[in-house]
């Protein structure tokens, strides 16, 4: 018998309905009990969609219920409260992305579960995108030499989604991803520059530049207002170039109803038509996808909360990578790079 963590999800939007609850139900060491809403609506959607899962209408109903573990699934500019109280009443928690509106909050927020001795991880699922797994694999394997560039993008065209000033624009929303990746791939950044534009109540296109202490120059986009999107990634070092043209498809399965409990070991597998080419001068050959694991986030984490393992992502990660967005912010007003 396999030992399950009683989890709950905080939010019925569409991150806690596509990207939270079919993850969490199909991880084998996790017993989902409920759903915090206090939407009739979002009560309707819970019931269709996940029958045997309660709904409550606070997270102290939740706990009262016996549930150790929630997700925070709501606007970023929640986040941090939710969190906290979360942690006050004994819950392991997962925070979505963006962990919170700036640095200091999240910092706070980290000691507070440290303190309270309660695991506190953030939803970077992107580190399980079957486009980066495949780059860490060449990097590992010294297929692209030494990095020099690491060219990054996350560009829509949506200009009928622009981002709302509870969620914190662009620059927190693909830059929570963006910053993130880069971080993991080439450490700690040493410099930030930033341009952003807005036709909204916040910035909807954003460009970051981060000088690595490493050497490494990492370009990041991220816009909803990009008619032609440029590659996906572009990873250039001394021995070759890798590039992919399209976003992971695992955003793509949730949307269309598929889950990793259906799917099995096809969940997170990309097609021929969708790997990345290594580039080397004029002769470019395809390099096969890893699989994309988003699915191995939850297990991961219900096997922290059990003391088991690690946590699947530190948070300390999330607030160095949210001390580089609020440099961009910097740098976007004054026009100047700021140093870390």
């Amino acid at each position: 018998m396999i030992e399950q963590v009683r989890f709950g999800l905080v939010g019925f939007g569409s991150g806690g309905r596509i990207f939270h609850a079919p993850l969490i139900a199909s991880a084998e060491n996790i017993e989902f009990v409920g759903v915090v809403t206090t939407s009739d609506e979002r009560r309707k959607q819970v019931t269709e969609q996940l029958p045997g899962v309660a709904t409550y209408d606070s997270i102290a109903a939740l706990a009262a219920d016996g549930v150790q573990a929630v997700t925070i699934s709501t606007p970023a500019s929640t986040h941090a409260d939710l969190a906290l109280e979360a942690i006050r009443l004994g819950l392991a928690v997962v925070v979505d992305k963006p962990f919170t509106l700036d640095a200091p909050t999240s910092r706070e927020l980290v000691k507070s579960a440290e303190a309270a001795g309660v695991p506190l991880t953030v939803y970077q699922n992107r580190r399980w995108d079957s486009d980066f797994l495949t780059i860490r694999k060449l990097i590992d394997k010294g297929s692209l030499g030494t990095i020099r560039r690491f060219e990054s993008r996350m560009e829509r065209w949506a200009p009928d989604r622009l981002p709302k000033a509870s969620g914190g624009g662009t620059l927190l929303d693909f830059g929570s991803h963006l910053v993130d990746q880069a971080l993991q791939l080439h450490g700690p950044a040493q410099r930030v520059y930033a341009e952003m534009r807005g036709e909204s109540e916040l910035d909807d296109d954003f460009f970051l530049a981060m000088h690595h202490l490493s050497g490494v120059e990492s370009h990041l986009w991220g816009s909803w207002r990009q008619a032609g999107p440029g590659p996906r990634f572009r990873v250039t070092g001394t021995a070759g170039t890798f590039i992919t043209p399209e976003l992971d498809c695992q955003e793509e399965m949730l949307k269309a109803g598929k889950t990793p409990a259906k799917l099995g070991e096809r969940w997170g597998v990309e097609h021929q038509h969708r790997w990345g080419h290594l580039w080397r001068g004029a002769t470019g050959a395809p390099v096969e996808s890893c699989r994309g694991r988003w699915d191995s986030f939850y297990p991961a984490f219900a096997e922290a909360v059990r003391g088991a393992g690690p946590l699947p992502v530190d948070p300390w990660d999330t607030v160095r990578a949210m001390e580089v967005l609020d440099a961009a912010r910097v740098s976007a007003s004054t026009g100047r790079s700021v140093t870390l």
